[in-house]
C-alpha cells in the first residue's frame, strides 16, 4: 500500500525549516501535504503569499469541509484546530488549546492518523515546545511513516527532542537532507 498525505508540525523557527523543505517538491508530487504551524491569531496569512510564489506546489489556509487533494499544501488557518475527518476532508473547531496552542500539531496527527492509518506521514520540525509528539506517536501506533528532523540542525530543538524520546522514530533527518527525502517516497509510490 502506498501513502496517501504528509502531515507537518512546525513551531518556533518554522518558516526557515518549510522554506528549506516545501518549494524542493515538484508540482507534481503525489501527496498532499497539510501543516500546522503555530501562528498568531492575528496573522494576516501572508506567509502564506509569500510560500505560494515559492512552491510549485498550491500553498493554500484549509476550509471547512475541503476535501484533501494532491497537489496542494494546506496550512491550518489561525486560532482554529485543523482536524481530518474520516471521509479525508477538514474540519475547523475553536475548542480549547492543546499544549498550549490552537492550531495544535497533536490534534491535527491524532485526526490524521485515524483517517490515514498506515498510508500517512508524519513530519516534526523545529519547535519549543512538545506539541505534536503524542500526535507522532499515535502516527506510528497506526502504521504511517515518522520523521523527525535532527534536533541539532533545528532552530528551536525542544518539539523535535520530544518526539524522538515519546515514538520510536522511523527517520531522523538533519533538516537540509528532509525535502529530497519526501521527494523520494513521491518517486516509490
Amino acid at each position: 500500500m502506498g501513502y496517501g498525505a504528509i502531515v507537518i508540525g512546525v513551531s518556533s523557527g518554522g518558516l526557515n525549516a518549510l522554506l528549506k523543505i516545501l518549494p524542493s517538491l515538484p508540482g507534481n508530487y503525489p501527496f498532499p501535504i497539510v501543516v500546522v504551524q503555530h501562528v498568531s491569531p492575528r496573522s494576516d496569512g501572508y506567509w502564506i503569499e509569500s510560500m505560494n510564489k515559492t512552491c510549485e506546489l498550491n500553498v493554500k489556509e484549509a476550509d471547512e469541509k475541503e476535501k484533501i487533494e494532491r497537489g496542494n499544501i494546506y496550512m491550518a488557518p489561525a486560532n482554529y484546530h485543523l482536524l481530518v475527518e474520516k471521509d479525508r476532508t477538514f474540519s475547523l473547531s475553536t475548542e480549547a488549546k492543546v499544549n498550549f496552542a490552537r492550531p495544535s500539531i497533536d490534534v491535527l496527527f491524532g485526526s490524521a492518523a485515524e483517517a490515514y492509518g498506515e498510508e500517512l506521514i508524519g513530519l516534526i520540525l523545529t519547535g519549543s515546545n512538545s506539541d505534536g509528539a503524542l500526535g507522532l506517536r499515535k502516527i506510528k501506533e497506526e502504521g504511517g511513516l515518522t520523521i523527525v528532523q535532527d534536533p541539532e540542525t533545528a532552530e528551536s530543538p525542544s518539539m523535535p527532542a520530544y518526539a524522538i524520546s515519546t515514538t520510536s522514530v522511523d527517520h531522523i533527518l538533519p533538516l537540509e537532507e528532509i525535502g529530497d527525502f519526501l521527494k523520494t517516497l513521491g518517486k516509490s509510490d
